[in-house]
């Protein structure tokens, strides 16, 4: 009975030694501070390319594809688009088509001179 509750208490010792030296080891120091940033900083422009390149990709095939309506516009000031089943939609920021209500589209100001 000794003998496993020794062998018990050493195991349980084990394995909170062990899970304090891993606390330990997640302190960061001034370089892995920086290293994290700058992964921040490549994952964030990474993420802003990848939208910009969607919304051209996806303006372009709208410009093939569909028709442009000329005079209105969505309620960010973008082209509205017409497809086949004349659904109206707009392109957002990360390149996803916003249908859009009749309510929501808007007549284009005139240019002035």
């Amino acid at each position: 009975m000794k003998k496993k509750f020794a062998i018990g208490l050493l195991t349980l010792a084990l394995f909170g030694g062990v899970s304090l030296s891993v606390n330990a080891q997640e302190k960061k120091t001034e370089v892995g501070k920086a290293l994290d940033k700058t992964g921040k900083a490549i994952g964030k422009g990474a993420k802003s390319v990848g939208n910009k390149t969607a919304e051209v990709a996806v303006k372009g095939g709208s410009k093939v594809a569909d028709k442009t309506w000329k005079g209105k516009m969505a309620p960010d000031g973008s082209n509205v688009y017409i497809n086949a089943k004349n659904e109206k939609y707009y392109v957002n920021a990360k390149g996803a088509k916003i249908w859009l209500k009749p309510s929501q589209i808007k007549n284009r100001p005139e240019p002035k001179n």
